[in-house]
């Protein structure tokens, strides 16, 4: 590694490969908060976050989990499929703009920014549930993978009655 007196060593998270701090800093220049989105193994997360010298601090969060414990998600259906993350955007949006907040930036970190990826479901439903967030329409999925209908016919039914209940929550 780095060890010679004209060496440098590199931040431990940048070495982990978690954290590209060329591109945080640039989203922290905004003066916006932070729409994250992360895809784990088991779910998605998303939090609204805003930046303050002492660390990070959330504003507001949706999850997967929070799908299935407080609204009307199937425990059997995946917690980070398409539909999943736009209910978790939408989900996050509601609570953004219960709390005040109605601007944010995309944070995706590492994620690949493929065209129509889960990570951009989530940007729609923050999106469709009245967040101000700067992207290119081309970007989103087809309204058809966001309501499940790739996926089965049952669980279209099993968004729409998930939306409903995070508009009435």
């Amino acid at each position: 590694m780095a060890y010679g007196k004209r060496q440098r060593m590199r931040y431990r998270r940048r070495e982990a490969g978690l954290t590209d701090y060329r591109r945080r800093l640039k989203l922290l220049r905004g003066g916006k908060p932070r729409a994250v989105v992360r895809v784990s193994n088991t779910q998605i997360v998303c939090q609204l976050v805003d930046y303050e010298p002492d660390g990070d601090k959330v504003l507001a969060a949706s999850s997967g989990a929070m799908l299935v414990n407080d609204f009307k998600w199937p425990k059997k259906a995946s917690r980070k499929s398409v539909p999943a993350c736009y209910l978790a955007g939408y989900a996050l949006a509601k609570r953004a703009t219960a709390a005040g907040h109605d601007s944010a930036v995309l944070d995706i970190g590492l994620a690949a920014s493929t065209r129509g990826n889960r990570v951009f479901a989530a940007l729609k439903g923050m999106v469709d549930g009245g967040l101000d967030i700067p992207h290119s329409e081309s970007v989103l999925p087809d309204e058809s993978r966001l309501a499940g209908e790739h996926i089965d016919g049952k669980l279209a039914k099993a968004v729409e009655k998930t939306r409903k209940s995070i508009e009435g929550a």
